[in-house]
């Protein structure tokens, strides 16, 4: 385990409108407001056609490859994230989400895009004092949280 210190600053409420992508959208904000780090819920409705990151196919292959799944209709969802810069000091949105219809619930990663269905509501706690960065790993291609900078 690495882990290090931080300090809340700021919070945004924020209520994301029909058809933003939803890390696009966090991630545009974040910059605009000079948010680098932060914490995220989040709660409303995405659109079909969004699409999540469900897993890779071989948790254990040498390569990692991800496995989608595409919304196939409009879904209620609850999500929680974190919000670090990458090595260009860019803050990148890591969120997972549970996408619910009747009695089916997918839940994934954001990155490839979830689309808004009316309105999602989040609350972003802005986090200071901290070096945490996300920096690629040549092992599993992500780009991982490195929480004291190093």
């Amino acid at each position: 385990m690495k882990y290090s210190e931080a300090k809340f600053g700021r919070v945004f409420v924020i209520r994301l409108e029909d058809g933003d992508i939803v890390h696009e959208a966090v991630e545009s904000l974040a910059a605009e407001n000079g948010v680098t780090a932060g914490a995220l819920v989040i709660l409303g409705g995405a659109d079909k056609g969004s699409r999540l990151v469900v897993g890779p196919e071989d948790g254990r292959a040498e390569t990692i490859v991800p496995m989608t799944k595409l919304l196939e209709n409009v879904n209620e969802v609850a999500g929680t994230g974190t919000l670090f810069p990458d090595e260009n000091n860019r803050p990148v949105l890591h969120m997972h989400m549970a996408c619910g219809r009747e009695d089916n619930t997918v839940t994934g990663c954001v990155r490839t895009g979830v689309k808004v269905w009316h309105v999602m509501e989040a609350v972003l706690f802005e986090l200071t004092d901290t070096h945490a960065v996300r920096k690629p790993d040549p092992i599993t291609g992500f780009a991982l949280l490195s929480p004291d900078g190093r």
